[in-house]
């Protein structure tokens, strides 16, 4: 019997597909708008500010803040973790290899068990992460992508780890990223690498530097490369948000009010009393990790005995490598970015 029905070709086919394909991403668009709208037009105060601090903090969405509210409106949702006087760093209260009893007196080297490295999970009622500590602050320096600035490019993280044979590390200082598709080629702030100043003017003021002295213990504050330079700081990179640092000699940041920032992926850096050098990494804009905010990484650093701790480069560029693989979730819909630099974990001599 002769078939009556009439048979699709396969443009009619290929051209139904993309019909379907399209009314699903317009109706997922409108459905996101209005999802953003009730947050953002909606009664809770905190749910806008985390709202606007979420997108603000993202290189390449930051302008949905500007679809529901005014610049005033959005200045004073940014109002928290304003700048601060950054107190000078007690490099007393770290003591390299020294471990304490629960008294707090001093353990006899010889009765320390340390292990070289050790990574957990950390998490939170929005956030997922790890937690990577070094032991031997000596062995934690900054790695470079190579020549810095207008035509140069950065390097993938996986990449400056092998370059420099490193066991591991994590994304480090800032760099020019607008509308997020920098290519990591010209940092923000002073870069020292190993002894010597590789990007920043000497007598330029940076808001927040952090780095190593050649004793190992970490510095963060308010200075030119030339006083960084003149601390001795071997290996240092810069950020500025928040304003003002996690931790300083064991003083949180937010010990008055609120550092502020959304939900977002993150990463810090931070140290302990006994030198152990700290890399957290938080994963973000994940159905299971929102990410963190500024005072939740506070909270984990205090928690790991952090007496110092500094936030650095989030977002898509926060990554964590170590023992072979990527730890964390990159956030990044084209993975991970090129960067101008990293710290890394030289190997066990």
């Amino acid at each position: 019997m002769a078939h009556t029905g009439r048979r699709l070709s396969a443009g009619k086919i290929i051209g139904r597909v993309l019909i379907v394909i399209l009314t699903t991403l317009i109706m997922a668009v409108i459905a996101l708008y209005f999802l953003m709208l009730v947050i953002a037009k909606g009664p809770s105060d905190s749910a806008k500010k985390l709202f606007v601090c979420s997108v603000k903090e993202t290189s390449a969405i930051k302008f949905l803040a500007d679809w529901y509210y005014t610049p005033e409106q959005i200045a004073e949702y940014l109002g928290g973790g304003e700048e601060a006087e950054v107190a000078e760093t007690n490099t007393a209260l770290v003591n390299i290899g020294q471990k304490t009893d629960e008294n707090g007196n001093a353990v006899p080297a010889a009765d320390v068990e340390r292990k070289a490295q050790e990574i957990i999970d950390v998490s939170g009622s929005t956030f997922k992460g790890k937690l990577l500590k070094i032991a031997d602050p000596s062995r934690v320096f900054v790695g470079i992508s190579g020549e810095y600035g207008e035509g140069q490019s950065g390097m993938r993280l996986a990449d400056m780890i092998e370059k420099y044979g490193a066991e591991g590390g994590t994304n480090a200082g800032g760099f020019e990223d607008l509308n997020g598709v920098g290519n990591g080629g010209t940092p923000l702030g002073i870069v020292i690498s190993e002894g010597q100043l590789r990007w920043g003017g000497l007598n330029t003021t940076y808001e927040l530097v952090v780095g190593f002295d050649q004793d190992n213990i970490m510095h963060i504050g308010k200075m030119t490369a030339q006083q960084a330079l003149d601390l001795g700081l071997r290996d240092a990179v810069c950020w500025g948000d928040p304003k003002r640092p996690l931790i300083v000699n064991g003083v949180p940041g937010n010990e008055q009010d609120s550092l502020g920032g959304g939900f977002n992926p993150r990463t810090a850096i931070g140290q302990t009393a006994d030198g152990t050098v700290l890399f957290l990494v938080i994963n973000g804009r994940q159905t299971d990790s929102l990410g963190a905010t500024y005072d939740d990484l506070t909270q984990i650093m205090l928690q790991h005995g952090a007496v110092n701790a500094m936030n650095l480069d989030g977002g898509s560029s926060s990554l964590l490598y170590f023992d072979g693989k990527l730890q964390n979730i990159c956030s990044s819909l084209y993975g991970p970015r090129p960067m101008p630099s990293c710290w890394l974990i030289r190997p066990e001599s």
